[in-house]
């Protein structure tokens, strides 16, 4: 699981029939000062979250496909929760 921040949506006139129902977001990972940042990416959402929200994003198929209840669905990412805060200790 990564920690993302919610950046936009992504709207499509045709898709996959599993993601029926599901909104469609597209994901910032966050990440700490220094390293190289990661590639944004859309993530399916599970937890009602829009754009600007610190969310929890699983980003394992198998777990994703649980979650959805649909076992032969086309997913890899699932937004899975929204963070009320991050506290880093070092």
């Amino acid at each position: 699981m990564i920690i993302a921040k919610v950046i936009g949506t992504l709207v499509s006139t045709i898709k996959h029939p599993a993601y029926t129902g599901y909104k469609l977001l597209i994901v910032q990972p966050l990440h700490l000062p220094g390293d190289k940042p990661d590639a944004d990416f859309v993530a399916l959402d599970h937890a009602q979250a829009g754009i600007g929200d610190t969310v929890l994003v699983l980003r394992e198929g198998s777990g994703a496909r649980q979650i959805t209840g649909i076992a032969d669905a086309p997913i890899i990412s699932v937004v899975v929760g929204i963070l009320d805060s991050v506290e880093l200790n070092a």
